[in-house]
């Protein structure tokens, strides 16, 4: 279905695939984890993963497991100029969290599942911080 390939495509579009694409992921390890959770509260706990802040700290704490190629279309994630300014989010941990769902998406696009899986599961594991486990 595609028509290019991923690495023609923008940083924009690359992140609003990636942002879906995680968010799946998410969803369905929250609900592995918590089978019999009600849904609302199965939202609740999957915004703690999938909101800017999350996103930005499991980028710092991936940075060096990146390839340069991967690192590359981090960075053009990163600093690709939105359009929208975030409501809810530091736009320092908004421009980090879009980085990481370009390269999410470029990943995807690219077909490389194994190592998407791989970062996608690193990214869950690292979305906490000190002030998120409170």
């Amino acid at each position: 279905m595609q028509t290019k390939p991923p690495n023609q495509y923008g940083a924009l579009p690359l992140a609003y695939i990636g942002d879906a694409v995680y968010e799946v992921y998410v969803r369905t390890r929250v609900i592995a984890e918590h089978p019999d959770m009600a849904a609302h509260k199965l939202h609740v706990h999957t915004i703690k993963y999938v909101k800017a802040h999350a996103q930005s700290n499991s980028i710092h704490a991936m940075l060096d497991i990146l390839t340069e190629d991967e690192t590359a279309v981090y960075k053009r994630g990163r600093n690709a100029k939105s359009p929208t300014v975030p409501k809810n989010a530091d736009l320092t941990d908004y421009r980090h969290a879009t980085g990481l769902e370009a390269l999410l998406g470029f990943l995807h696009l690219a077909g490389e599942k194994e190592r998407l899986n791989e970062l996608m599961a690193f990214a869950y594991e690292h979305a906490a911080d000190e002030r998120d486990k409170q």
